[in-house]
């Protein structure tokens, strides 16, 4: 048996901590119910262990001596016949005082015992963590008071309520374009090139609303059938073609391409050259020529 001992009290003494744990182990170990502790029987129980002790502080010993007291007074008050009116196993009232004030400190003690428990897991959880430690602030310098006056704070003070009181100007953010504005757009740029890049489009710093608007604006002009858009990889650029270099206008009306007149030509294709590989392409005719009559 090993005792562990502080400066104060005695921790441990074998595998209990004190009599109410010896007292406790017992009820336990017999599953029996601190609400009626049957004296007798741990009585016996108590006074074996005890025996079985080695203790090498004589402060510790008597606190175990006293519950063994307590114990063996309860018992022998049993053990007395019982006189007429006594109830509760013929306690008298001094022993059912006893009993009952043992009770409620066994049940104390075991509700501590199990928060001590719960806290000891707390702190294996917390050993588990670092935490990020605090920052030293620095010291707040000397204000030289010399030469404040009341009319200074005075007019500190109503200058901080006057910008509280102040109506902050509403950030106003401009409207994105139509998706008709952005179709026309497209359009347009299209009259001056072959192919336009969606990137180059929509650029890098434009906000999100007008992506999606030119997003829309470009799918429009693809159900129409106004330009061709193809994109050769996942995550890719998006390239925008005209089907007819001759784009209509804003109206978006659908564009007629004029005969191209008598020969034997076909007289019902635009003279606008098809890129080659095509799949509506026109008869070839060299680059940067158009077939005229």
């Amino acid at each position: 048996m090993t005792v562990e001992t502080s400066a104060t009290l005695t921790l441990r003494v074998g595998d209990f901590e004190g009599p109410l744990d010896l007292l406790l182990h017992l009820c336990r170990t017999n599953e029996i119910d601190l609400a009626a502790l049957p004296v007798r029987t741990i009585t016996d129980q108590y006074v074996a262990h005890l025996e079985a002790m080695d203790f090498r502080d004589l402060e510790t010993a008597g606190a175990y001596l006293v519950m063994a007291a307590t114990l063996i007074y309860l018992k022998s008050k049993l053990l007395v016949p019982p006189e007429e009116g006594d109830t509760d196993e013929g306690l008298d009232e001094e022993g059912l005082a006893l009993k009952q004030e043992l009770e409620d400190r066994l049940r104390e003690y075991a509700r501590v015992k199990a928060l001590g428990t719960w806290l000891a897991a707390r702190e294996a959880e917390q050993a588990l963590l670092w935490g990020r430690p605090t920052s030293e602030l620095p010291s707040g310098g000397e204000i030289p008071l010399e030469d404040l006056s009341v009319h200074l704070l005075e007019r500190a003070m109503r200058r901080l309520i006057d910008e509280q009181t102040r109506e902050r100007p509403r950030e106003v953010e401009p409207n994105p374009p139509s998706v008709t504005e952005r179709m026309t757009e497209i359009l347009t740029l299209l009259r001056d090139t072959w192919s336009l890049l969606f990137s180059s489009l929509v650029g890098a710093e434009r906000p999100r609303s007008e992506v999606v608007v030119s997003l829309l604006a470009l799918l429009e002009l693809v159900r129409l059938g106004r330009v061709r858009a193809q994109q050769t990889e996942l995550f890719g650029d998006i390239v925008i073609e005209p089907r007819d270099h001759r784009v209509g206008g804003p109206d978006m009306a659908p564009h007629t391409p004029p005969s191209l007149g008598s020969g034997p030509g076909d007289p019902g294709r635009s003279s606008v050259l098809r890129r080659a590989g095509g799949p509506d392409m026109a008869p070839h005719t060299p680059a940067g020529r158009t077939e005229t009559q």
